[in-house]
């Protein structure tokens, strides 16, 4: 299509026009709508800016090859719509759409990028390990059996036999206390906080405890919800409860059996003092396991909801021992606060998937759950020692500490390997992603500590034995040694 402009003497100066048709018109049918469709996008865009006048029918007909009458049907409709406005007499003008000032397309979140050959950042297990044939088998049995009335609109809580599933799973192997009518069943744990904090924020609260260091997405999820968050120092011990108390708010979120990132488990004394501030003050206390299913050296540390389960809401997922693709969690409470984010998610979502949940009940109760478990621990461990063996070798001096359970380590490495900012240049220059201690910071940025030590959190789950060897090297500027053949353990995490 050619550009034609027209002027007129006056104040409007010169108007200019432009659609652009890539070739749209030139075919038989559907040509009225390819020139509203022209006509359309240049208005939505900018290219024909409010207030621009258009050719009359006409002009525009015989410019086109096309009938006036298509023309003429493409400018009504589009007034019709809001995009054109036409007065009697004066013609047809571009209307002022509102929010079309930027012609480039909402920017879309992309997706998680770890997990590459020389990522040791924390957070990610090995998807290589899903249990693919499993989970096919789990969801073939429940579709061949699953009643036409359970693909309905479901009960926001989950489906019945995966609340009572999670109930005894989570008695068994995480010591909870909790009846199949205080589980809801959610999209993962970032899901369950945010059911808890709107909870929270509906009954007056504006301030909740978070760990320092701690996840900086607790503190994103709060915000979302409305609720402030206000760090606490972690010790050897766990959260401040004195600096809890101090701090004013009455719910906190807490990684008390491997507090993430320090890799501590809260002490028998600090357990209980926290369970006892929440009893004194009525308050809450957000439990994240976000680990809990992977224990090396020691036998698993229970719950922190099983000491005080009217005052804890435990929360968990299968993001770490099966899959955060998944997106399927659960938050245990008291009943109370369970039917109000009930509530909360009927609105939100209607309910999650039916066919994951039932596939997920029977992947717990036909025994595979526990089966990828032991193997996943299995091979973790492995990694693990790897990873003390790198560093042993290449850093003498390292210390490595959270290592009895989880899927990351803290590494502090001695005065030489700093100071931090460029020891994190470096590895950043060898292709090696890394956070250091201080980014879980709530003040990130400055180095953690004044000793000179670098104290890195290392994650190691998502990468094999010889994967975490040459990510080590690299980190601690060694030469990189030639690829080896894989390990039987590499091969079995492809399977």
């Amino acid at each position: 299509m050619t550009v034609k402009r027209t002027s007129e003497p006056g104040a409007r100066g010169e108007a200019a026009w432009e659609v652009l048709v890539d070739g749209g018109l030139t075919g038989g049918r559907g040509r009225g709508r390819a020139l509203q469709g022209a006509l359309r996008e240049a208005v939505r865009t900018g290219r024909l800016g409010a207030g621009t006048q258009l050719p009359s029918s006409r002009e525009l007909a015989a410019d086109l090859h096309v009938s006036r009458g298509l023309v003429t049907d493409a400018y009504a409709q589009l007034t019709a719509e809001g995009y054109l406005t036409s007065r009697q007499g004066a013609g047809t003008w571009v209307a002022q759409v509102r929010g079309e000032q930027d012609p480039r397309p909402a920017p879309v979140f992309a997706p998680d990028d770890r997990g590459g050959p020389d990522d040791l950042r924390p957070g990610l297990p090995d998807l290589a390990l899903f249990p693919r044939a499993a989970w096919s088998a789990a969801h073939r049995r429940v579709m061949a059996k699953l009643p036409h009335r359970a693909l309905g609109y479901p009960d926001p809580r989950g489906l019945p036999e995966l609340r009572a599933a999670l109930a005894a799973l989570l008695a068994r192997r995480r010591g909870v206390a909790a009846e199949p009518d205080q589980v809801v069943v959610t999209s993962g744990v970032a899901q369950a906080h945010t059911l808890v904090g709107l909870v929270l924020h509906a009954r007056g609260q504006r301030t909740t405890a978070v760990e320092d260091p701690g996840s900086p997405e607790h503190t994103a999820l709060l915000a979302a919800t409305g609720l402030a968050a206000v760090p606490v120092p972690v010790d050897g011990q766990g959260l401040s409860v004195a600096a809890l108390a101090a701090c004013g708010a009455r719910s906190a979120v807490v990684t008390p059996c491997h507090q993430f990132p320090s890799g501590v488990a809260y002490s028998p004394a600090r357990r209980a003092a926290l369970a006892d501030w929440a009893r004194g003050c009525g308050g809450v206390v957000v439990e994240d396991d976000y680990d809990g299913d992977f224990r090396y050296d020691r036998q698993p540390v229970g719950a922190l909801q099983g000491l005080a389960p009217g005052h804890v809401v435990y929360t968990g997922s299968a993001s770490k021992s099966l899959a955060p693709g998944l997106r399927l969690g659960w938050m245990v409470g008291p009943q109370d606060l369970v039917a109000e984010a009930a509530q909360r998610k009927r609105t939100m979502d209607l309910g999650h998937s039916v066919t994951e949940q039932a596939a997920l009940a029977d992947f717990l109760l036909s025994g595979a759950y526990d089966r990828h478990l032991r193997r996943c621990q299995r091979l973790y461990r492995a990694r693990r020692d790897a990873l003390v063996a790198a560093l042993a070798e290449h850093a003498p001096g390292a210390e490595v500490s959270g290592i009895a359970a989880g899927l990351h380590a803290i590494v502090t490495l001695p005065v030489r390997f700093g100071p931090e900012p460029r020891l994190l240049a470096a590895a950043a220059g060898a292709g090696v992603a890394v956070r250091p201690l201080s980014y879980y910071r709530a003040a990130p940025g400055a180095p953690d500590g004044d000793d000179g030590l670098v104290r890195l959190v290392v994650g190691y789950a998502h990468l094999p034995p010889e994967g975490i060897a040459r990510a080590v090297r690299l980190l601690l500027g060694h030469p990189v040694r030639p690829a080896r053949r894989l390990s039987g353990e590499t091969r079995e995490a492809g399977r």
